[in-house]
């Protein structure tokens, strides 16, 4: 039986991340912060905490001692890193803190596998954001892309993707890293902007809410569901020799195509209803992401299952149920 040790194990990543490796007959053994309000941290993985192959832990990515014990501990054949401070719009609020998890995080997860003698393969958590506003001519992001980030989110990506090359390297490292583009899901991945958009438009719909309000309605973005893209992470890590993969659809949409989709599935004109406000600009925008995943497409022979519009049904329908109105709902 192999194991598999995962930081962030109770984001949204991490949660699919679990049921895949679960299924595959894996061991997996998840770090957790401690919170105030513990009872409320393991939410998305509430319906696999019976599972008698998933151990939760206690860590920190910033105590490192942590990190070094639970590896010789548990001796982990594969470690997928996805925790961070990952909320774009809170790292321009609290840009140390971000820095300090996202970056120095990853430092440390990198020097307990290496202090600790551990073989395990590494997967590494990048972001579509390390591109910033830089696109190839053909109006796509790829691995070989100059990265210039707008956002400390973005700069401490950057600074987690190249320190996992130096390692790789230096010290001949199994370390992959996923450049990963949009890719979000109902309820587990509640502070994205789709999600934002397919609740804020049911709240309308159901008469709770009259309007939503959003930041710059022409940014694009390349969006996906995190089913496929977690298992991206885990083909990554069956290869024989480390590698860089860019993980999206190849298909870009804007905020207001995303708001088209989803209140026309609701039989409303999103016109009438969305806000641009200025409080959710950013203090430097990123404009446009489309990603071309075809190393990764073949090479690894990935392909996703969802479309962008069948990920947004998929969104629409959980919240017309979740939203739904007592009144409704014995109907």
């Amino acid at each position: 039986m192999k194991t598999a040790l995962i930081t962030g194990i109770t984001g949204q990543d991490g949660s699919y991340l679990s049921e895949l490796l679960l299924d595959k007959g894996y061991k997996v053994i998840g770090i957790l912060r401690r919170h105030s309000v513990a009872e409320k941290q393991t939410f998305r993985i509430d319906h696999i905490m019976d599972n008698e192959n998933l151990i939760l832990e206690y860590g920190d990515l910033l105590d490192i001692g942590s990190l070094i014990s639970l590896i010789n501990q548990y001796q982990p054949d594969e470690l997928y890193h996805l925790a961070a401070q990952s909320h774009v719009g809170i790292s321009f609020k609290q840009p140390i803190f971000t820095s300090e998890v996202t970056a120095m995080g990853t430092m440390n997860v990198l020097e307990a596998v290496r202090l600790s003698g551990s073989k395990c393969k590494v997967y590494n958590a990048g972001s579509s954001e390390m591109f910033g506003n830089q696109i190839d001519d053909d109006g796509f992001q790829r691995e070989t892309t100059k990265m210039i980030p707008v956002s400390p989110y973005g700069c401490s990506k950057v600074f987690s993707y190249n320190l996992c090359h130096n390692y790789r390297n230096a010290y001949d490292m199994f370390i992959c890293s996923g450049i990963l583009f949009n890719h979000e899901s109902p309820r587990r991945g509640l502070n994205f902007v789709t999600n934002k958009v397919a609740k804020g438009a049911v709240e309308i719909y159901y008469g709770i809410k009259d309007k939503l309000h959003l930041g710059n309605l022409n940014a694009s973005r390349d969006w996906g569901h995190s089913k496929d893209y977690v298992n991206a992470m885990w083909m990554m890590l069956q290869e024989e020799y480390p590698d860089d993969y860019v993980c999206a659809t190849g298909i870009s949409h804007s905020i207001k195509d995303l708001c088209e989709v989803v209140f026309n599935q609701l039989d409303m004109k999103w016109e009438d209803y969305v806000v641009s406000d200025q409080k959710f600009m950013r203090a430097e925008e990123l404009e446009f992401l489309k990603g071309d995943s075809t190393k990764l497409r073949t090479k690894l022979n990935w392909t996703p299952e969802y479309t962008f519009e069948s990920m947004m049904n998929e969104m629409v329908s959980f919240w017309l149920d979740e939203l739904k109105p007592v009144s409704k709902r014995s109907v």
